[in-house]
């Protein structure tokens, strides 16, 4: 399997990109966040996990080691368990609701208050940026998370990012 790919950046797409190692270009599949985050000049590493069916053969790349382990990033999983969102945490491969009731038990208090590293707003805006990039990480195509931004109430500044999330979340349940 391949672990990680050290090499020259070709091109950045839409889902991710195309790493040149040793010759050959390699299709990754990225979060924003991390396609984001290369560096357009000189040298990029990025740690894959390599998806092998019958039918595909797909390599899906991470920033770092910690994410390629994480379903969430430790800023979700902070809020997640924060706001007691058992849902969030059924998202992990064998992680049932027992499992994960379970969980939020035993890590309520341990990881923090649940509010990321850098501060939820800027300049009194809300910070649509990590609904963004938590709807794309559950999933939700670009089209949908655009509907959902949409769809956010005008007094959005005045919600924290974790209830703009639930809000979204909602609208985008509404609209299925």
């Amino acid at each position: 399997m391949i672990a990680s790919l050290r090499g020259r950046l070709l091109e950045v797409l839409a889902d991710g990109a195309v790493i040149e190692v040793g010759g050959v270009g390699y299709r990754v599949f990225l979060t924003p966040k991390a396609a984001a985050g290369l560096p357009r000049e000189g040298e990029v590493l990025v740690h894959t996990v390599t998806y092998v069916r019958e039918d595909v053969l797909a390599l899906y790349g991470f920033a770092t080691t910690d994410e390629r382990r994480a379903v969430h990033s430790p800023d979700a999983l902070r809020r997640a368990v924060s706001a007691g969102d058992a849902d969030a945490l059924t998202l992990v491969p064998g992680v049932g609701r027992k499992g994960a009731a379970r969980l939020l038990l035993e890590l309520k208090g341990k990881l923090g208050d649940g509010e990321p590293e850098l501060p939820a707003e800027t300049d009194g805006r809300p910070a649509y940026a990590e609904v963004r990039e938590a709807l794309g990480a559950l999933g939700y195509g670009p089209a949908e998370i655009k509907t959902a931004l949409a769809a956010l109430p005008p007094d959005a500044g005045t919600h924290s990012t974790e209830e703009l999330l639930r809000l979204a979340l909602r609208g985008l349940g509404s609209a299925r």
